[in-house]
């Protein structure tokens, strides 16, 4: 059995469950400097913003804010630099495939360390119409309104 990997959240992106169905989830490396990664470590990220593109069969996250290191000075980098995302090239031309059918586009998930190295969830997504988050919301209104319901049974 292999060593189990400890996980740690950074940033998570709520938004992008609420503007999108995520079809599918790809784990990414990033490229990143020594004063990002301290930073990071003091969970300063922010990816509501942000996006994913590829070009010329790299992958890039745009917006993704990684606030500069106190103790950083000369060697802190522009917080919204963007950063290379490393995946394998079977992947990154699979993913180029299903954004080239209409309607995907490519969103970050979560920023996370896994072990010592920094992760990014990148998910493969479909934009939700207004119709679908609205029904989204009515479903979680009725979720909530039954363990209201169910609280007030058991007390």
């Amino acid at each position: 059995m292999g060593k189990k990997e400890s996980i740690r959240l950074i940033a998570n992106n709520k938004k992008a469950f609420h503007d999108y169905f995520i079809d599918d989830t790809y784990e990414a490396g990033v490229e990143l400097f020594g004063t990002e990664v301290k930073s990071l470590r003091n969970g300063k990220c922010s990816i509501k913003e942000a996006f994913i593109r590829i070009e010329k069969g790299e992958v890039y996250v745009y917006g993704m804010h990684v606030s500069p290191y106190e103790k950083g000075n000369i060697f802190n980098k522009d917080p919204l630099r963007v950063k290379k995302l490393l995946l394998h090239r079977y992947e990154i031309q699979k993913l180029e495939g299903k954004i080239a059918q209409k309607g995907y586009t490519l969103v970050p998930l979560k920023v996370y360390f896994k072990g010592s190295l920094v992760k990014v969830e990148v998910g493969l997504a479909r934009g939700k119409k207004l119709y679908d988050k609205r029904q989204d919301i009515a479903k979680k209104d009725q979720k909530r309104e039954a363990q209201r319901e169910f609280k007030i049974k058991n007390l």
